[in-house]
């Protein structure tokens, strides 16, 4: 029955180094890849370019391969811009994007 008091866990126990054994896998799997990939500087925390690479990885360019993704599923005459009437015709696609925020960008934005 009941929570017991030996079972509770102080503040700051939760991210102790040491792991415990009842730690869930992700954690154990999240804290190595934070030490070894996102804390570049190893001060053990993650600072604003680091989260940033973290996010959005340096080496992938979402919004540009999305953009891209977007204009050649669109494209219809394949002349690299994309009309008001191509648009439309694939609005679909559009709002199912991330380049869009899943459509908001269309409502927001007149020229749409």
């Amino acid at each position: 029955g009941g929570a017991d008091s030996d079972h509770a866990v102080p503040p700051g126990d939760m991210y102790s180094q040491d792991g415990d054994a009842d730690e869930p896998e992700w954690v154990k799997t999240e804290r190595e890849q934070f030490v070894e990939f996102r804390d570049k500087n190893r001060d053990g925390k993650m600072d604003k370019e680091e989260t940033k690479d973290w996010i959005l990885p340096s080496d992938y360019d979402h919004a540009e391969a999305e953009a891209r993704h977007l204009v050649y599923e669109s494209d219809q005459d394949k002349d690299g811009k994309l009309t008001r009437e191509e648009i439309v015709d694939k609005s679909d696609l559009f709002v199912g994007s991330q380049a869009t925020d899943f459509g908001e960008a269309l409502v927001r934005h007149d020229e749409f």
